[in-house]
């Protein structure tokens, strides 16, 4: 388990917040307590980031360790990328308080020309793609990329049957992801366009 000095990135724990989690973890009683730090479903629109307690034994050896002034913070290995300028902040208020965890890159994490093809090309469709697809209830998912860089695309909700799916797949999806992603040969789509029940334009 590696062990780093200072909370550097990816995750910042503000004064307040670490106070706070220190009062709550002494009120557990269980000695050497920490908190453990993950996101369910990380790159995904349904990505929630997560805080918990840690009893000794129960992290994973490969999380990292964050060792805090006052706290232990281990944070899971397979979430970091997604936690990158991730904030926990407490704002106290009358009523006791709020702790807040914002995670900015949790649904999609930050990606480079270094990264590899499929997460450049979930960035591109999470991103830019998909929020305009929403407005028809649809949307685009990678389901695999091919060894000969190939992406195999899905289209769900209002983009599946639809009868606009060749416009919108050749004119947009495929230009927008072969401009930008000179690395990538071709789009392939794999969805059941007989299926029409949901389509928008039928």
């Amino acid at each position: 388990m590696s062990e780093v000095e200072a909370p550097s990135k990816p995750l910042e724990i503000t004064e307040s917040a670490e106070n706070y989690l220190a009062e709550l973890l002494s009120k557990q009683e269980v000695p050497d307590m920490g908190v453990r730090v993950f996101i369910t479903q990380p790159g995904t629109p349904y990505a929630e980031t997560c805080l918990a307690y840690c009893r000794p034994g129960e992290e994973d050896a490969n999380d990292e360790l964050v060792q805090l002034d006052k706290i232990k913070v281990f944070l899971e290995k397979n979430s970091l990328p997604f936690l990158d300028e991730a904030v926990v902040d407490f704002n106290p208020d009358r009523m006791g308080g709020q702790l807040t965890i914002k995670a900015p890159n949790a649904k999609m994490p930050k990606v480079s020309k270094d990264s590899p093809l499929g997460d450049q090309i979930n960035y591109i469709l999470y991103s830019d793609i998909n929020p305009g697809l929403a407005a028809h209830g649809g949307e685009i998912k990678l389901i695999e990329l091919t060894e000969d860089n190939v992406a195999v695309l899905q289209f769900g909700g209002g983009c599946q049957g639809c009868s606009a799916v060749d416009l919108t797949l050749k004119d947009g999806v495929e230009k927008t992801l072969l401009e930008r992603l000179p690395e990538l040969k071709g789009i392939r789509d794999v969805t059941d366009h007989t299926d029409k029940e949901n389509a928008y334009y039928k």
